[in-house]
């Protein structure tokens, strides 16, 4: 039969070995698919709490810490979110250290657990005026679950999306980790958004502001019982040496390097998605229901550029030159961001200058990813990542609210948050520069 006739006649069944063919490209799409969701639901049910806390710190310090200053219950809310930036380090070394041993599997199911532990405690706590300090203990003990569950989960998690696939597609896997914190905050700001929309005053401070905890709830045990289905990625050998131990002694030069290399991205996630709604309203007097649309804009511009990015990182040649433009351009535009946002502040160009910040910084934050995670081998990949991002998160991430928060309080110098992302971005920069890209093909 020649090829006229194959095209005049009707179609023709595929044959076996078609179908086969057929069955195993659509399998590791699947596969892909439930990989990318399994690995990102974790951090995603986290950042979403976090972007709450952040969004509601006002009402919490209120509720949590009154104080007689009016910087002063706010300190305490924003040190309180901090906190739980403390067990960080713990939670990376110990569940870092399970991953790299017991299998990626493992802890994912460890961490999304604890998770809803801390979470309950804040859904849950008994207000000041309830219970006193005990209250307030109660609030901390679930931001120190949340934070040492965190510790390990992006290790295990990212480690798991860059094994689980091809290698040319390692980037596109890794983005989903970030951009699912890009849909996180979007979700917390659109949720508080609608809450100061339709409650009372009365309403948010009883109950309302409980509402996104139990909310965030719900996806936990999805992401459980999807976790419970994935295939392993690695598992150590019984007589394998300690992942913690070999990180230090053979990999502590890449660890600084890396934990430094983070600092820019770091403080520009806390600050601008996460810090620019209570900068909206106690700097730049605008209306609390507003500032929210600030947390809508940077969610949706994280996702976006995330997804860009890994696409970018799996088609580059190198890697390093996106990073050091992006972390470049970023240093170059936060004073003037914030000089305009202050000589001329509206929610239109809060809005615009904070999605510029947000992507400028985040082009270059999943090949960054990818740079540390090629760096390390398999055997302590899991414990150097953790170790690295929760080290990095808990200087310059979980201390900038505070930090931030406290120099607006002493020097009444609007320009602050500026300041101290200037100062990362030229730690990240300097750090980026004398990092040796290893990538495998």
């Amino acid at each position: 039969m020649n090829d006229a006739t194959l095209s005049a006649g009707a179609p023709l069944a595929p044959s076996p070995a078609s179908a086969a063919s057929a069955s195993a490209t659509a399998a590791p799409r699947q596969s892909q698919f439930r990989l990318i969701a399994a690995c990102s639901i974790g951090n995603a049910l986290e950042m979403f709490d976090f972007t709450v806390y952040s969004f509601f710190s006002l009402l919490i310090g209120k509720l949590f810490f009154p104080s007689d200053s009016p910087y002063g219950s706010l300190l305490l809310a924003v040190a309180t979110f901090g906190i739980g930036f403390v067990m960080r380090p713990l939670g990376g070394v110990v569940i870092g250290n399970y991953a790299d041993r017991r299998g990626r599997k493992a802890a994912m199911t460890l961490t999304i657990g604890l998770m809803v532990i801390g979470t309950l405690c804040i859904a849950l706590a008994p207000t000041y005026a309830t219970a006193g300090v005990l209250g307030s203990l109660v609030l901390v003990t679930g931001r120190l679950l949340q934070g040492f569950s965190l510790g390990g989960e992006i290790g295990a998690s990212t480690a798991m999306l860059m094994e689980g696939g091809d290698v040319g597609g390692r980037g596109w896997r890794v983005s989903w980790q970030i951009g699912s914190q890009g849909i996180s905050a979007l979700a917390g700001a659109a949720t508080g958004a609608l809450l100061y929309a339709w409650l009372p005053t009365a309403a948010l401070e009883s109950w309302g502001w409980r509402v996104p905890f139990l909310l965030g709830l719900l996806i936990a045990p999805v992401g459980l019982y999807i976790r419970s289905h994935l295939d392993e990625t690695h598992q150590a050998d019984a007589h394998a040496p300690s992942p913690v131990g070999e990180l230090f002694r053979r990999h502590a030069g890449k660890v600084v390097l890396g934990i430094l290399a983070g600092t820019a991205g770091t403080a520009t996630m806390y600050l601008v998605v996460f810090f620019m709604p209570t900068y909206m309203i106690r700097v730049l007097h605008m209306p609390a229901s507003l500032s929210f649309l600030s947390g809508c804009v940077t969610g949706v511009t994280l996702l976006v550029v995330s997804l860009v990015a890994g696409r970018l990182a799996d088609r580059l040649p190198h890697r390093k030159p996106l990073v050091a433009g992006s972390l470049l351009f970023s240093l170059i535009a936060v004073y003037p961001a914030f000089w305009l946002m202050n000589h001329y502040p509206s929610v239109l160009l809060v809005l615009c200058l904070s999605a510029l910040l947000t992507a400028s910084i985040n082009l270059g934050t999943t090949p960054l990813f990818l740079m540390l995670l090629e760096m390390l081998p398999a055997g302590v990949r899991a414990t150097g990542l953790a170790v690295i991002y929760s080290v990095g998160v808990t200087v310059f991430g979980g201390s900038s609210q505070f930090v931030v928060t406290w120099l607006l309080a002493k020097t009444g110098n609007p320009m602050a948050p500026a300041f101290y992302m200037m100062a990362c971005g030229v730690l990240a920069l300097t750090a980026v520069l004398r990092i040796t890209e290893k990538r495998e093909h």
